[in-house]
């Protein structure tokens, strides 16, 4: 019978051992390295970064929350289910707009934990009211991918209201804001279309919005939101005969904007700068920039053949007091 060699045999089992050998001092070595490697990450203080809760998300808590519309009470539990099957796909179980369709959104969906929200009646930095909220469910928001939920009755509207309030900890310390009082609308005049114009140029609203309303400003490819993604300004001249803006489409919600701001966006909110028929003035000359859409102010703008005249303060604030030590000229010592 013939023996097989066996793998360790003879010269080939010295070669072997020569090699491993010499490979001994290299994973003594490298092991040295990982070892200190591994010393430098683990006592690399901890106030190098602020870590955050690591391991897997919570369960989520459903607070009992509630929302009030008129003699509508909403119940944040009666909720669970519509949002679930509506609206966590976009913003997220949790609430912080990261649903699976969120990825392929622009612009991205609402974050609640932030509570902080465009459509409000209240001062700038303060919560909206219920009823804000609210509308904006049945509203829907143009120009992005937030619908009109029609199908929904107020009742699970006010429960969807109630349902939002659990994400974020500000409304269980917080009020809503105060509501802005919003006057009555001056008649629609060219000298009211003309001051706009004027506003319109001293605020530097054109940077953004661009000199004919189209979105295209020198600043607006350099806008962000308060999370750091592109946002564009508002194309006026974009809409049909029917369009609106992202929180209504009347003058009354215009107006709005300009005095509470659209929080969370670099619209700012223009209460401290303007007087109150400043921004009804606004808000004329600025439905003249929807050139598709019937309006008032288009009317009088087309009587006037197109042209918005210079304007003409009527009203300049006195000239200043000459200071009390000033001789009058060529008067005596």
């Amino acid at each position: 019978m013939i023996r097989r060699r066996t793998p360790f045999a003879g010269a080939h089992f010295g070669a072997r051992v020569l090699t491993m050998n010499c490979l001994k001092p290299i994973r003594f070595a490298g092991a040295i390295l990982f070892t200190a490697i591994l010393g430098v990450v683990f006592t690399a203080p901890a106030s190098a970064q602020d870590a955050p809760d690591l391991g897997p998300k919570p369960r989520l808590v459903i607070k009992p929350m509630e929302s009030h519309i008129g003699n509508i009470t909403g119940h944040a539990a009666a909720a669970k289910s519509d949002y679930r099957r509506y609206c966590a796909g976009c913003h997220g179980d949790y609430g912080d707009s990261n649903g699976e369709n969120a990825v392929w959104l622009d612009p991205k969906p609402r974050d609640f934990t932030i509570a902080t929200f465009k459509c409000r009646s209240t001062l700038t930095g303060t919560l909206p009211t219920d009823e804000d909220i609210f509308n904006t469910i049945a509203r829907g928001l143009t120009n992005s991918n937030m619908p009109v939920w029609s199908t929904f009755t107020k009742q699970q509207r006010a429960d969807l209201v109630a349902y939002i309030k659990i994400f974020s900890p500000r409304w269980e310390k917080e009020k809503a804001g105060e509501t802005i009082k919003i006057p009555a609308e001056p008649p629609i005049t060219m000298e009211s279309i003309s001051h706009g114009k004027a506003l319109f140029t001293k605020l530097e609203c054109w940077k953004c919005h661009g000199p004919h309303g189209e979105g295209d400003g020198p600043s607006a490819a350099t806008l962000t939101d308060s999370k750091d993604n592109p946002i564009r300004p508002y194309n006026f001249a974009a809409g049909k005969g029917d369009s609106r803006f992202k929180c209504g489409d009347t003058n009354q919600d215009i107006y709005k904007i300009f005095m509470t701001g659209l929080d969370g966006t670099p619209m700012p909110s223009f209460a401290d700068v303007i007087q109150p028929n400043d921004a009804w003035d606004l808000v004329h000359f600025l439905r003249t920039l929807q050139v598709n859409r019937h309006s008032k102010e288009n009317e009088v703008l087309s009587a006037a053949h197109g042209v918005i005249p210079p304007y003409v303060d009527r009203n300049p604030p006195p000239a200043a007091a000459p200071p009390a030590d000033n001789k009058p000229p060529g008067g005596a010592n």
